[in-house]
């Protein structure tokens, strides 16, 4: 079943505001809040709340959205029993509401936090470890884990989650889609690519949930979609470079550039071209609705629309009045 959400970007707002857009968004009748994890935004001019204190916030203020962190990474500056325990807790709050977004990090949050930057294989080796302890302690096991990064011993949840959290892993390019199929409950990954990546991706997440026993039909395939609904695009997209630009180095997903200062830096080559070219930037209904319905016959079923302003709560509720309503009726069944 199609759905359709918001982007909570911690990067960019404060956090009573963003508070706020998302009791808006609910309201609205956005679907899901996909909310940042960073410990460092993109940009100095940006914001860095903490994710959990947040949601913890924000949950019981909200009805039916559900809430899912897009991505958590919880390797380096988190331990995994941690986020199993900040998750459990969340669906407290959020019964049937609560995901759990899951990646390998960036050099912004993680090495600025601890140090600590190692290989990408050895953050997705990690990353396989942490899943394995989240998923005992949220069946309710007394774990004793002994991993080559991680051990526990007769680690419990006395507070136990009280539904389901789908854990979804993140998958930017092919080669890490295989492994979010095997150990995820769904994929979470973001738009503006060329349409040969994303049949990589999806055709790889679907190889590696059969070849881990599951149905690939059954896993929410959530994308991330940079868009402005607006007449003056110029000045939405000078909003989007002041706080994302960094978001479109593909080093800063990689290399050990691990300030704000950095990010902005090398997001200076970034420029408004760019960003159109990879979003959609327009006052067109029409324009928005061939823009999402692109990623929807790719195979992605949870579109997630991320604007930078400046008119936040003006975005949410227009696109939620415009827009949204004219993908769901494309793609009734």
């Amino acid at each position: 079943m199609l759905q359709l959400g918001w982007k909570a970007g911690t990067e960019q707002y404060p956090p009573v505001e963003l508070m706020e857009y998302a009791v808006a968004a609910d309201k609205a009748g956005y679907e899901w809040v996909d909310v940042s994890d960073h410990f460092n935004p993109w940009s100095e001019e940006g914001q860095s709340a903490f994710t959990w204190t947040w949601l913890g916030a924000v949950a019981p203020q909200t009805k039916q959205i559900k809430l899912s962190t897009g991505v958590t990474c919880p390797i380096l500056r988190y331990h995994p029993a941690v986020i199993a325990q900040a998750a459990a807790t969340l669906s407290h709050f959020a019964p049937n509401r609560a995901g759990l977004g899951l990646g390998t990090g960036e050099a912004l949050n993680e090495f600025a936090a601890t140090g600590e930057w190692p290989s990408y294989a050895e953050r997705r080796d990690r990353l396989a470890e942490a899943i394995e302890i989240i998923r005992g302690l949220w069946n309710g096991e007394e774990v004793n884990y002994e991993g080559k990064y991680y051990q526990t011993r007769k680690a419990k949840l006395f507070t136990p989650p009280t539904s389901p959290i789908p854990i979804i892993i993140s998958a930017l390019v092919p080669h890490s889609a295989e492994f979010a199929g095997r150990y995820g409950d769904g994929l979470w990954s973001v738009g503006g690519k060329k349409p040969d990546l994303y049949k990589g991706i999806i055709q790889n997440f679907e190889a590696g949930a059969r070849a881990a026993g599951k149905d690939p039909s059954r896993m929410v395939r959530i994308i991330e979609l940079n868009v402005a609904y607006t007449n003056d695009v110029d000045a939405a997209i000078q909003e989007h470079l002041k706080y994302w630009a960094g978001t479109y180095i593909p080093a800063l997903f990689d290399e050990k550039i691990y300030t704000p200062a950095m990010s902005q830096e090398n997001g200076e080559v970034v420029g408004a071209d760019t960003v159109k070219s990879t979003g959609c930037f327009s006052p067109n209904i029409e324009d928005h609705v061939k823009f999402a319905q692109q990623y929807i016959d790719l195979g992605f079923d949870c579109l997630i629309f991320h604007n930078a302003g400046p008119d936040q709560k003006g975005f949410i509720e227009a696109y939620a009045r415009d827009v949204l309503p004219r993908i769901r009726a494309n793609n009734a069944r």
